[in-house]
C-alpha cells in the first residue's frame, strides 16, 4: 500500500502543472521571450498588476516561480506608489523561503532592496540602448549564464537607477557604465538589471509607452528601432538558449522534475 501511495505521489509530481506568478508594473513590459519556454515546461502563467493588487498575495508564496518585471518607477518612490512597500515585503518573504524567483530591471532592484541593499539613482545617468555584458568573474560564471556573455552580443538596457550588490549575492555581470548588472542568490533567485526578454516587435510598445522619457532625454525612437533591427535577432536566439538552460537548472528538463530530484 505504501509503495502504491509513493508511486502515485511521484507520478502526480511529474505530471502536475506548474504555476508562475508574474508581478507586472506596466502592461507592455511583459514576459517577452520568456513566455514560450515557460509554457513549454507546462507552466500556468498568472499575471498580477501590482499597482492594483491586494497584498498580501497568497499565490506569491505557493507558486513554483515568481517573476518580477520592470517598470518606469523607482524603489525609493514608495511615497507616491505605496504598493512598493507591500511588494518588497512580498519579495522578502519569498527570498526567506528560498523559493525560485527572477527579477528583471525594476524587479532586480526590488529584490536588492528586499535583501537589504541600497538602491539609488545611477551616477552615470540613464543606460538606454544596446550594450554588451562583461562577466564579473569569468572563472566563476555559471554555465547557464554563458549565452548572455556571447562575444559580440549586445543586451537591451533601459534604467537610470542602480543598486549595491546584496549581501551574499554572486555577482554575475557588469557593463562599462554600471557594475551591478546581474546577481544570483544561491541556486534559487536571479536578478537581472538588463532586459534579455525583449524582442524587436515587442519594443515597439516601449517606444510609445516611454515616449515622454525618450523626448526628455533626447533619444529618438527611430535610432532605437534601427539598433533593435541590428541586435535583437541575435539576442532573441541567445535569450532562448539562456532561458532554457536557466529553467533546466532551476526545474530540471521534464515538466514534473523538481530541483530536489535532480
Amino acid at each position: 500500500m505504501e509503495e502504491h501511495a509513493s508511486l502515485a505521489y511521484h507520478i502526480s509530481m511529474r505530471t502536475r502543472k506548474r504555476h508562475a506568478l508574474i508581478l507586472q508594473h506596466i502592461p507592455f513590459e511583459n514576459l517577452g521571450s520568456l513566455e514560450e519556454p515557460l509554457r513549454e515546461r507546462g507552466f500556468d502563467i498568472e499575471t498580477a498588476e501590482v499597482s492594483t493588487a491586494r497584498f498580501p498575495l497568497p499565490q506569491a508564496s505557493s507558486c513554483d516561480l515568481l517573476v518580477i518585471l520592470g517598470g518606469p518607477i523607482g524603489v525609493f518612490d514608495s511615497e507616491d506608489y505605496p504598493f512598493l512597500n507591500d511588494e518588497i515585503e512580498c519579495i522578502r518573504q519569498r527570498l526567506e523561503a528560498r523559493k525560485p524567483m527572477l527579477g528583471i530591471c525594476l524587479g532586480a532592484q526590488l529584490m536588492a532592496a528586499a535583501l537589504g541593499a541600497r538602491v539609488y539613482p545611477g551616477s552615470e545617468g540613464s543606460e538606454i540602448g544596446w550594450y554588451p555584458l562583461q562577466p564579473a568573474s569569468p572563472e566563476q560564471t555559471p554555465a547557464w549564464f554563458g549565452p548572455l556573455l556571447t562575444p559580440g552580443l549586445s543586451l537591451f538596457h533601459w534604467h537610470g537607477d542602480t543598486f549595491d550588490l546584496p549581501p551574499g549575492a554572486q555577482h554575475l555581470a557588469r557593463t562599462e557604465a554600471y557594475a551591478h548588472q546581474a546577481f544570483a542568490i544561491e541556486d534559487f533567485a536571479l536578478g537581472l538589471q538588463f532586459h534579455p526578454e525583449v524582442t524587436a516587435a515587442g519594443l515597439e510598445r516601449w517606444y510609445v509607452g516611454h515616449a515622454c522619457e525618450l523626448h526628455q532625454k533626447g533619444i529618438r525612437a527611430v535610432n532605437l528601432r534601427a539598433a533593435a533591427c541590428e541586435h535583437a535577432p541575435a539576442l532573441e536566439m541567445a535569450a532562448r538558449t539562456f532561458w532554457n538552460q536557466w529553467l533546466n537548472h532551476m526545474f530540471g528538463n521534464s515538466i514534473g522534475e523538481t530541483r530536489s530530484e535532480k
